[in-house]
């Protein structure tokens, strides 16, 4: 049966990942209306943390302004989906504020298995091809607030398989 699948190519290569649909029917709504909006086409992976996650997603990062990078969003949050999927590596996940119901465009691929996240955070997709791509994106230099040295940009697209 044909699945809608989330292609991120980047200059290091190309991630895709499936959608949690069941788990997380919310999220991944939003995320695939934002990707077919080309929203998230020119943003960056803007933090990095090594045996931890890649976030990116933010509008902001079109700007060469680092200083405003991880504070922006698409001008809407949605309400939290937690769920019984485990923040294992190649989980892709919303990332938001404080308050649960905050997510609205950054997300994070989880590199090292991460059940702390669990519960606290929604899980809305699965890696199945380029894990290593996001491995490079993790490893990149990056500056004292995580934001890798070098532009990774990003063009999102929602492919039929």
């Amino acid at each position: 049966m044909p699945q809608e699948i989330a292609v991120i190519e980047t200059s290091l290569g190309n991630i895709e990942f499936e959608f949690l649909e069941d788990k997380a029917p919310g999220h991944v709504k939003n995320f695939k209306d934002l990707a077919n909006d080309e929203f998230y086409n020119g943003t960056i992976f803007h933090r990095v943390i090594p045996g931890f996650m890649v976030q990116g997603g933010d509008p902001n990062t079109k700007s060469d302004d680092r200083s405003t990078h991880g504070t922006g969003g698409p001008g809407h949050t949605i309400k939290a989906e937690f769920n019984d999927e485990s923040h294992d590596r190649g989980i892709v996940s919303m990332a938001r504020s404080q308050d649960p119901d905050s997510a609205g465009s950054q997300f994070f691929v989880v590199v090292k298995d991460s059940d702390f996240l669990d519960g606290q955070y929604t899980a809305f997709g699965k890696v199945t091809s380029g894990m290593e791509v996001v491995d490079k994106i993790v490893n990149s230099p990056r500056d004292n607030n995580d934001n890798p040295l070098e532009r990774i940009e990003m063009q999102v697209t929602i492919e039929t398989r």
